[in-house]
Protein backbone atom coordinates (compact mmCIF):
# COMPACT_ATOMS: atom_id res chain seq x y z
CA UNK A 1 0.00 0.00 0.00
CA UNK A 2 2.64 2.34 0.86
CA UNK A 3 4.57 1.85 -2.25
CA UNK A 4 1.31 2.86 -4.13
CA UNK A 5 1.28 6.03 -2.35
CA UNK A 6 4.56 6.34 -3.36
CA UNK A 7 3.67 5.82 -6.68
CA UNK A 8 0.89 8.38 -6.72
CA UNK A 9 2.79 10.98 -5.30
CA UNK A 10 5.42 10.70 -7.63
CA UNK A 11 3.24 10.91 -10.79
CA UNK A 12 0.67 13.83 -8.52
CA UNK A 13 4.92 15.90 -8.62
CA UNK A 14 5.46 15.00 -12.18
CA UNK A 15 2.15 16.27 -13.33
CA UNK A 16 2.85 19.36 -10.82
CA UNK A 17 6.01 20.13 -12.21
CA UNK A 18 4.87 19.78 -15.92
CA UNK A 19 2.33 21.88 -15.11
CA UNK A 20 4.67 24.37 -13.82
CA UNK A 21 6.73 24.57 -16.72
CA UNK A 22 3.55 24.72 -19.12
CA UNK A 23 2.60 27.97 -17.05
CA UNK A 24 6.33 29.55 -17.07
CA UNK A 25 6.18 29.17 -21.06
CA UNK A 26 2.62 29.97 -21.03
CA UNK A 27 4.23 33.39 -19.07
CA UNK A 28 6.96 33.48 -21.32
CA UNK A 29 4.59 33.46 -24.98
CA UNK A 30 2.53 36.35 -23.14
CA UNK A 31 5.65 38.59 -23.06
CA UNK A 32 7.21 38.31 -26.60
CA UNK A 33 3.51 38.15 -27.74
CA UNK A 34 2.95 41.29 -26.02
CA UNK A 35 6.23 42.94 -27.18
CA UNK A 36 5.57 42.34 -31.19
CA UNK A 37 1.84 43.08 -30.99
CA UNK A 38 2.85 46.69 -28.61
CA UNK A 39 5.66 47.39 -30.93
CA UNK A 40 3.56 46.72 -33.86
CA UNK A 41 0.19 49.48 -32.21
CA UNK A 42 2.62 51.56 -30.98
CA UNK A 43 4.10 52.10 -34.97
CA UNK A 44 0.34 52.13 -36.23
CA UNK A 45 -0.86 54.79 -33.74
CA UNK A 46 2.34 56.74 -34.65
CA UNK A 47 1.15 56.87 -38.11
CA UNK A 48 -2.73 57.71 -37.39
CA UNK A 49 -1.39 60.54 -34.85
CA UNK A 50 1.98 61.60 -35.69
CA UNK A 51 2.35 64.53 -32.93
CA UNK A 52 -0.08 63.01 -30.39
CA UNK A 53 2.48 61.50 -27.96
CA UNK A 54 5.58 60.07 -27.70
CA UNK A 55 5.53 56.33 -29.36
CA UNK A 56 6.61 54.49 -26.50
CA UNK A 57 4.08 56.12 -24.22
CA UNK A 58 1.31 54.00 -26.21
CA UNK A 59 3.86 51.25 -26.50
CA UNK A 60 3.90 50.95 -22.76
CA UNK A 61 0.34 50.94 -22.34
CA UNK A 62 -0.39 48.06 -24.45
CA UNK A 63 2.46 46.34 -23.32
CA UNK A 64 1.53 46.93 -19.58
CA UNK A 65 -1.31 44.53 -20.09
CA UNK A 66 0.33 41.64 -21.40
CA UNK A 67 2.96 42.42 -18.56
CA UNK A 68 0.08 41.92 -15.83
CA UNK A 69 -0.74 38.74 -17.31
CA UNK A 70 2.21 37.11 -17.37
CA UNK A 71 3.11 37.88 -13.59
CA UNK A 72 -0.25 36.48 -13.02
CA UNK A 73 0.66 33.37 -14.86
CA UNK A 74 4.34 33.38 -13.24
CA UNK A 75 2.78 33.60 -9.42
CA UNK A 76 0.43 30.48 -10.45
CA UNK A 77 3.40 28.72 -11.93
CA UNK A 78 4.89 29.29 -8.26
CA UNK A 79 2.37 28.13 -6.94
CA UNK A 80 2.14 24.90 -8.25
CA UNK A 81 6.09 24.36 -7.82
CA UNK A 82 5.20 25.39 -4.38
CA UNK A 83 2.40 22.40 -3.81
CA UNK A 84 4.99 19.87 -5.87
CA UNK A 85 7.87 20.68 -3.08
CA UNK A 86 6.54 22.22 -0.02
CA UNK A 87 9.79 23.22 1.97
CA UNK A 88 10.18 25.63 4.32
CA UNK A 89 12.75 27.22 1.81
CA UNK A 90 9.97 26.89 -1.20
CA UNK A 91 7.09 28.18 1.01
CA UNK A 92 9.29 31.66 2.21
CA UNK A 93 10.55 32.53 -1.77
CA UNK A 94 6.72 32.33 -2.64
CA UNK A 95 5.79 34.61 -0.01
CA UNK A 96 8.45 37.00 -0.82
CA UNK A 97 7.53 36.26 -4.80
CA UNK A 98 3.85 36.82 -3.83
CA UNK A 99 4.04 40.27 -2.13
CA UNK A 100 7.01 41.50 -5.32
CA UNK A 101 4.50 40.31 -7.96
CA UNK A 102 1.50 41.84 -5.56
CA UNK A 103 3.12 45.17 -5.80
CA UNK A 104 4.30 45.25 -9.54
CA UNK A 105 0.75 44.20 -10.43
CA UNK A 106 -0.83 46.97 -8.27
CA UNK A 107 1.72 49.88 -9.23
CA UNK A 108 1.59 48.52 -13.32
CA UNK A 109 -2.40 48.17 -12.76
CA UNK A 110 -1.99 52.12 -11.56
CA UNK A 111 0.32 53.50 -14.08
CA UNK A 112 -1.86 51.95 -17.41
CA UNK A 113 -5.00 53.75 -15.43
CA UNK A 114 -3.25 56.94 -15.06
CA UNK A 115 -2.04 56.31 -18.66
CA UNK A 116 -5.41 55.68 -19.94
CA UNK A 117 -6.80 58.87 -18.32
CA UNK A 118 -3.97 60.91 -19.67
CA UNK A 119 -4.59 59.67 -23.04
CA UNK A 120 -8.54 60.25 -22.76
CA UNK A 121 -7.77 63.74 -21.61
CA UNK A 122 -5.74 63.80 -24.56
CA UNK A 123 -7.96 63.35 -27.01
CA UNK A 124 -10.74 65.66 -25.45
CA UNK A 125 -8.37 68.79 -25.77
CA UNK A 126 -7.20 67.86 -29.68
CA UNK A 127 -9.32 69.98 -32.09
CA UNK A 128 -11.26 67.69 -34.80
CA UNK A 129 -10.41 68.09 -38.17
CA UNK A 130 -12.43 70.19 -40.74
CA UNK A 131 -13.92 67.85 -43.30
CA UNK A 132 -13.73 70.71 -45.73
Amino acid sequence: MRELTENMRGGLDAWGELTEVILNGISLMCIITGVVISLRRAIQERRRNPGAHPMHTYFRKVFGGWLVVALEIQLAADIVGTIVSPTSGHLIELGAIAVIRTFLNYFLSKELKEETEYGKGLLAQKPERSVV
